[in-house]
């Protein structure tokens, strides 16, 4: 097994909360707008259009954001991979804040007309692009930096920064939502936006005191920089690794869709307030926050792949159940259903699945590969879910017909789970192996026998 380069406490301690307080307020930007496309802009920014329609154009921008995260994780993957870890992370900070602020003062529709929502398009384009190259990154950095044993664990300080910027984001859209309408719809949606620009202040104070990635630096003074993009290297290497990694993630983030964004805009219609599905989601994401480290540390103990697995077939086992509960009409149960969900069901994804995919790459291509397996994972699974699901409700025939929504969770569980199944479980890997060494790594099985690096 290869030898791992040497980290002081203190830094492994600083470059976690770096990680923390970055992913944070970059997601808090990022997911801010999901909650304000459910609630706020189908009227602020497409006024010319029906309820219904205005809504699904709302959430179609939406979805336009998730999908330039992977052109995002593209090209800041390949800086990150060739020049390190830390530069391209201040770049995607500065980029995420300034978008977010800007958000917060654009004209209204009823102000210029047309140019509003393309105005808002194009800065939805930018967050998506800058978060695109943000989370691989902070994982990277907490999880280049620790030891073996208790990578996951460093790694959850990352994977605690999504929903901790969720709860930062729907707390203050339970705030504006809280105000009455003509309040929220003239000036209250804007100021969360607004706040971003002191946010961004605080983020950089943090993230440019931190090294570099020691296994990064290990890996640049030991082996020659290989010839070819990264992206392409990786896709020619090994592009059953790049779909099996891409394909285990969607189903459960599907699910996060689902029930943390499309709930927001779904529960109204059936008699629910704004207000109720906002607390439903905003405490279950809480709940996430507090187990992410519990389920990362176990999988420090028995492997990343059991911990996944188990969150994967819960989303499709209780699609059906999740829905029966929502529609009947009971503000407490719903609020303890859909709470339950995010807080005891995705964390055992989202808190292992990106140290699963940090020990899946080598360090040339770590940056390339975690990013776009994850983003296009969330592009297709977070992203386009609410979308899908509101189509699939007016299928379905509107009011509370939810069960092809419930199928549609089904179906994609039950791919992610085959794909997850398939991915070899690298917990025991040295980080520090690389693709010019000529060091031994350590052996890996994979579910058919083969050995993997």
């Amino acid at each position: 097994m290869a030898s791992e380069p040497s980290r002081s406490r203190s830094e492994v301690r600083r470059v976690a909360l770096s990680s923390y307080l970055g992913t944070t307020i970059e997601y808090y930007d990022f997911l801010l707008y999901g909650t304000a496309a459910a609630l706020v802009f189908n009227k602020v920014f497409f006024s010319n259009l029906s309820p219904v329609i205005g809504t699904i154009v709302a959430l179609a921008t939406l979805a336009a954001g998730y999908a330039a995260r992977f052109l995002g994780a593209v090209v800041f993957g390949h800086f990150g991979d060739r020049f390190g870890r830390k530069n391209v992370m201040l770049v995607t900070l500065v980029v995420m804040g300034l978008t977010s602020g800007a958000i917060g003062l654009l004209p209204t529709y009823d102000q210029i007309g047309s140019f509003a929502p393309l105005m808002l398009v194009g800065l939805r384009l930018l967050q998506g692009f800058a978060v695109g190259g943000e989370y691989g990154g902070a994982v990277l950095m907490a999880s280049e930096h620790a030891q073996s044993g208790r990578r996951g664990l460093a790694s959850s300080a990352a994977a605690m920064g999504a929903p901790s910027g969720s709860v930062l984001a729907t707390a203050a859209m339970l705030a504006v939502a809280a105000m009455p309408d003509e309040q929220m719809l003239s000036w209250g949606w804007r100021v969360p936006f607004i706040a971003s620009f002191a946010m961004l202040a605080l983020a950089l104070y943090f993230r440019t005191r931190i090294s570099e990635s020691p296994v990064f630096l290990e890996a640049s003074t030991t082996s020659a920089r290989p010839a070819g993009a990264p992206i392409t290297r990786m896709l020619k290497k090994s592009p059953t690794t790049f779909v099996k990694a891409t394909l285990f993630q969607i189903g459960p983030y599907a699910g996060q869709g689902v029930f943390g964004i499309f709930i927001i805009s779904y529960a109204p219609t059936i008699g629910y307030s704004r207000s109720t599905a906002l607390l439903a989601v905003m405490l279950g994401t809480l709940g996430s926050i507090a187990l992410t480290p519990v389920y990362a540390s176990l999988s420090d103990r028995i492997g990343r792949r059991p911990v996944v697995l188990g969150g994967i077939l819960a989303t499709a086992i209780l699609a059906f159940p999740l829905f029966h509960l929502v529609n009947l009409g009971n503000p407490t149960v719903l609020v303890a259903a859909v709470a339950a969900y995010l807080a005891l069901v995705m964390p055992a994804v989202t808190g292992v699945a990106p140290v699963l995919l940090t020990e899946l790459f080598d360090t040339e291509l770590r940056y390339t590969g975690v990013s776009t397996t994850y983003q296009l994972a969330q592009t297709v699974g977070s992203g386009f879910s609410p979308l899908i699901a509101t189509s699939l409700l007016a299928m379905a025939g509107g009011g509370s017909n939810t069960w092809l929504i419930a199928v549609f969770l089904i179906v994609l569980g039950v791919l992610s789970a085959t794909a997850a199944f398939a991915l070899p479980d690298n917990f025991t890997r040295s980080l520090a192996s690389t693709e010019g060494s000529t060091r031994q790594r350590a052996k890996v099985v994979d579910p058919q026998g083969e050995y993997l690096a």
